[in-house]
């Protein structure tokens, strides 16, 4: 299986994070999966999530 490419993707962060940047988790859409990353290392990686994966863990988190 071929890694997905988030070199294009655009990374977005809550609404609510902080307009100071850097202490917040960025996620990215790049079907069929979900990147999270921390803004404060946005080279450091990142976690790959099936959709599935990420709407469970939205639905615990709420």
């Amino acid at each position: 299986m071929t890694p997905p490419d988030f070199t294009n993707a655009t990374w977005r962060s809550s609404s609510y994070s902080s307009s100071n940047g850097g202490e917040c988790v960025e996620v990215a859409f790049a079907a069929p999966v979900v990147g999270l990353r921390d803004s404060k290392d946005r080279a450091g990686g990142h976690l790959t999530l099936q959709a599935s994966a990420w709407r469970a863990l939205l639905h615990l988190l709420r």
